[in-house]
Parts: C-alpha cells; sequence; structure tokens
C-alpha cells in the first residue's frame, strides 16, 4: 500500500518552529510586562511612605533640613514612577506586537495543517478509486473466466 507523504512537511515542520518560538517571545515579553508592572508598583509605595514621611515632619518639630530632602526624594519618586509608567506602556506595546506574531504563527500553522489534511483526505481518495478500480478488474476477470470456463 502507498505511503502518505505531504510534500510540504519540511515548510510545516518550519511553522512549528516559528510558533514555538513565537509563544516564547510572547511569554518573555508578558514576563517582562509583569516585572515592569511591579517595578512601578514599588515605586509607587516608595512615593506614598515619603509622602507619609513629609505629613510626619510637619506636625513634628520642623526640620527644613530633613523636610527638603524628603520633599526632593518626593520629587525624584515622581520622575521615576513617570520613567517606570513609560516602560510599563512599551512592554505593553511589546507584548501585544508578541501576542498579534503569534497569532500570524498560529494561523499560517493551521493553514498548512488543513492543507496537509485536505491533501491526506485526496490520498485516501484515490487510494479507494485505485483499488476500487483493481476489486472491478479483478471481478471482471474472474466473471469471464467463470463463463469462459
Amino acid at each position: 500500500m502507498a505511503k502518505f507523504t505531504y510534500k510540504m512537511q519540511n515548510i510545516l515542520d518550519i511553522k512549528y518552529k516559528l510558533e514555538t518560538q513565537a509563544k516564547t517571545s510572547f511569554s518573555i515579553a508578558a514576563a517582562k510586562l509583569n516585572k515592569e508592572e511591579e517595578k512601578l508598583e514599588g515605586l509607587v509605595q516608595r512615593k506614598n511612605a515619603y509622602e507619609i514621611r513629609a505629613r510626619e515632619l510637619v506636625e513634628d518639630r520642623l526640620n527644613f533640613q530633613e523636610i527638603r530632602v524628603n520633599r526632593t526624594a518626593i520629587e525624584t519618586m515622581k520622575g521615576a514612577i513617570r520613567n517606570q509608567t513609560l516602560a510599563v506602556h512599551v512592554a505593553e506595546r511589546n507584548l501585544e506586537s508578541a501576542r498579534k506574531h503569534l497569532q500570524n504563527v498560529m494561523i499560517e500553522r493551521k493553514t498548512h495543517e488543513i492543507l496537509k489534511d485536505k491533501a491526506f483526505e485526496e490520498f485516501k481518495r484515490e487510494l479507494e478509486r485505485e483499488e476500487s478500480k483493481a476489486v472491478d478488474e479483478l471481478v471482471s476477470f474472474t466473471h469471464n473466466h467463470v463463463i469462459e470456463g
């Protein structure tokens, strides 16, 4: 019996590898986004702590040097938060880009799987036609020999 070989199997294999790479890229981008969000949250918490300390400094005996240092720290944290917010947005865009790439690669792989399935179905139909033809010839041959005999 004939064996089915998909002529574009090498392309399908490449599509599988590309999909694996895209999944890896997507998971790396997701991890990067999580890391950036955690970093942002940490900065926000530090800024909040500085603001609480600023209130405490104003309520106690006034130490202008410590108040000035604290305000500088708060402003520094605001700048760091702005920068980190931008880093989070960049990570979100990278994640979205990786998601779209993964989606496209998966569509291409599925398309090739469908093509392979269709080629296999055509192969099976061709085998069935050949088998049917062989059976018809055998029946015809047997019938002719029985009549002649």
